[in-house]
């Protein structure tokens, strides 16, 4: 399936134009997903972005269609297969006043990739960066290990942090606020784990001034109280709606639902790296199975087959997503538009259970972070051929975490194509 993300404003008072005081222009946001920490060289995640989009700068930015664009450099050539020449953006601050210099850019390629305890971080997109010199105060050169024409695309993704402060920082330290000074659009003001985060205008951002002088984030984990804190005047806008509320906001006067065709493609990992026991898989009796039943082909067809993904998309997620048969979306580079959205076929899909040796089906539990709609509605799929299935929702650093200390049997995860490179989360 490939996600289009869809947000619900209130047109209230806060989002007419009219004249006001610059403490008057405040957007109350409720979010869905906190985001696990205010660095943003912890985790490449959907939430901590987010965050760290609105505080720091990259080197090269992307515009919302994924295009790059001039961010601290402001352009970006090949010297030679390996070598790349950067200039960078003059006379660039700070939140705190302090200037910008380019070597905040070498200290932070090498901070991103040594982040102690991340549970999913950068080290990957500058696993090709071989050194970063400095020529001048507005000259960078990076080399790679190899011909490596994604490397501005990567770069879009890093956030510069300040040397200054940085320096010997935990993430704790960022957290707190101490190390959290960057060269975005605003400044970080307020966070707490798991409530939400508080902005300012950075009035030291090189760039449009952004149309809030603050903004305040609140978490509001389920898609219920999100809409009736909207509804009620308490936020302005919301994110990730429930999918069933979306007809009821579309109706509303007060309400815009607004959606944008997105790049990132949902799927089910199935663990296939253990032979034995599967955490949270079990046979049809409750006992643990003596062998992985994802490790063989005929349970995965058939779990797939179970799936009936037009419905998902047009009846459990309100049109919000299309489904997909591939990793890349409609006008991505290699999208193939002749590879059929799988099939639906329970009773092909009983019998493989039933030939791989399933035919009382077996027991698991589907752990997501997100789009819970839709996992219930694949768990009662799965559950209709005999996979008794169950979702458990956890925070997303968790979830994280625990599906890399392979603590997890089945999981959602999602993929971003963003000009042929492909992000997971």
């Amino acid at each position: 399936m490939l996600g289009r993300r869809a947000t619900a404003m209130l047109l209230g008072a806060a989002l007419l134009p009219r004249p006001a005081r610059a403490a008057d222009r405040v957007l109350r946001v409720g979010i869905a997903l906190a985001p696990s920490a205010a660095d943003p060289h912890f985790f490449n995640g959907y939430a901590e972005k987010a965050l760290a989009l609105h505080v720091f700068s990259r080197l090269v930015e992307q515009t919302g269609d994924t295009k790059l664009r001039p961010g601290l450099a402001l352009s970006w050539r090949t010297l030679s297969d390996t070598l790349w020449k950067f200039r960078l953006r003059p006379d660039v601050r700070f939140s705190d006043g302090v200037s910008f210099t380019p070597d905040d850019v070498v200290f932070s390629y090498a901070r991103a990739p040594a982040v102690p305890n991340t549970p999913g971080g950068f080290g990957p997109l500058l696993r090709k960066v071989a050194g970063v010199e400095v020529i001048d105060p507005l000259t960078l050169h990076i080399r790679t290990t190899q011909p490596h024409p994604n490397l501005p695309n990567d770069l879009a993704n890093v956030a510069i942090v300040s040397r200054r402060v940085g320096t010997g920082a935990t993430t704790a330290d960022y957290n707190a606020l101490r190390a959290a000074i960057g060269t975005g659009p605003y400044r970080l003001v307020g966070y707490g784990i798991g409530t939400g985060f508080e902005l300012e205008r950075n009035p030291f951002w090189y760039d449009e001034p952004p149309d809030w002088d603050r903004v305040v984030t609140r978490v509001i984990p389920t898609a219920a109280s999100r809409t009736a804190a909207l509804l009620s005047g308490d936020v302005d806008l919301i994110d990730a709606p429930s999918f069933g509320d979306l007809p009821r906001l579309r109706a509303d006067p007060r309400t815009s639902v607004v959606s944008t065709p997105g790049t990132r493609m949902w799927y089910i990992r199935l663990g296939r790296s253990r032979n034995g026991t599967v955490p949270f898989v079990t046979g049809s009796d409750g006992l643990p199975l003596p062998t992985n039943p994802f490790n063989d082909l005929r349970v995965r067809r058939a779990l797939s087959l179970a799936i009936n993904r037009a419905a998902l998309a047009d009846r459990v997620m309100e049109g919000t997503v299309v489904a997909t048969g591939q990793w890349l979306p409609q006008g991505a580079y290699s999208y193939n538009p002749a590879i059929p959205v799988p099939a639906f076929d329970p009773d092909r899909a009983r019998a493989l259970l039933a030939e791989a040796g399933f035919a009382n089906g077996f027991q698991l539990t589907v752990h997501g972070a997100t789009m819970s709609e839709a996992l219930q509605a694949v768990a009662q799929m799965w559950s209709r051929i005999g996979v008794r299935t169950k979702v458990e929702v956890l925070p997303s650093s968790m979830l994280a975490s625990r599906a890399a200390r392979q603590e997890l049997g089945a999981t959602l995860g999602s993929w971003a194509a963003t000009r042929g490179r492909l992000g997971t989360s």
